[in-house]
């Protein structure tokens, strides 16, 4: 199967509605959408990206009447987040309704939601006429694509349709926030800062995927966003010691020395985060062997970057 590349929601929206996937830009990261609501549309999902079935789904929706149809209840602190940063870079996890497969939530009675700021996501999900399901459109455990490019490179042949669409804006994926239970939780940094949250809700805390408890968010069990490179976070390249035998590329703020075969140096933490995935396939393609990351504060979506890097270099 030869995947078509278009620039028509209407013609993308068809391969939706046949029971097909798409690829389609957000503002975070290309997803990879299907109707929620067809089983088996959704299980071309986890083929086509060799994903564990064990890892739940994000549900895009492109108003808040497609809430309706997949929470049972918007619990107050919800509600607040959603009157804040609803349409944009947040995804909540709310009390899932009985309508939505249990293949969307890896049998968890909860269900990720988010609303993309995107206007051409927004109008591709409008035009579907039901929620989409749609993780990031890569490979499983390979670097989120911010170009439709990434994404062919990836997905030729392995789904129906792409919807082409520019560069992507934050480069990294959404901010979840866990709302199923009495205090909000955040459960994966991204694109919306844990300093914006807490100026709507104070009290949120910051999770993590203990062992035994169920993963409520994709990004928390599995290695992530990885490029075939050993990835090193370092503090400067002035510490950095590396095998002369080696290919070594470097990203971060400063200029380095010329027997680094690539680099990517960037103004500040939001040009990082937008690059650093694009910069990991580059390094693929120039058969990198040792990738430095230097370190950013954890701070606004510099805690985002930072999970990112530690992901990759596990």
């Amino acid at each position: 199967m030869q995947t078509r590349v278009t620039d028509s929601i209407v013609e993308a929206a068809e391969f939706i509605n046949s029971g097909e996937i798409v690829a389609f830009p957000t503002e975070t990261v290309y997803g990879l959408g299907a109707d929620l609501f067809n089983q088996e549309a959704v299980g071309k999902i986890f083929i086509a990206k060799g994903r564990p079935s064990d890892n739940p789904l994000i549900a895009h929706i492109s108003d808040l009447a497609q809430l309706e149809q997949l929470v049972e209840k918007v619990p107050s602190n919800a509600k607040k987040l959603i009157e804040k940063f609803f349409p944009g870079a947040l995804t909540l996890v709310l009390p899932k309704s009985s309508r939505v497969p249990a293949i969307v939530t890896a049998g968890l009675d909860t269900v990720a939601v988010r609303m993309p700021k995107h206007k051409l996501a927004q109008a591709f999900i409008k035009e579907c006429r039901t929620p989409l399901v749609a993780p990031s459109a890569n490979l499983s455990g390979r670097p989120s694509p911010t170009t439709w490019q990434a994404v062919l490179k990836d997905m030729n042949g392995l789904i129906a349709c792409l919807l082409k669409g520019e560069r992507t804006e934050f480069g990294l994926e959404s901010t979840v926030v866990d709302c199923s239970r009495e205090r909000a939780c955040l459960l994966r940094a991204g694109g919306i800062g844990l300093e914006d949250l807490r100026s709507v809700l104070p009290d949120i805390v910051v999770g993590s995927n203990e062992d035994g408890e169920p993963v409520r968010s994709p990004g928390m069990k599995y290695k992530h966003y990885s490029p075939k490179a050993e990835v090193i976070i370092v503090d400067s390249w002035t510490k950095i010691s590396p095998s002369d035998s080696k290919k070594r590329a470097f990203i971060g703020f400063e200029k380095i020395p010329e027997n680094f075969l690539l680099s990517c140096i960037c103004k500040d933490v939001d040009e990082y985060a937008r690059e650093l995935f694009l910069f990991f396939r580059d390094c693929d393609d120039a058969a990198i062997d040792e990738i430095y990351c230097q370190k950013v504060e954890q701070k606004g979506i510099g805690l985002a970057l930072m999970d990112r890097l530690r992901r990759a270099a596990h």
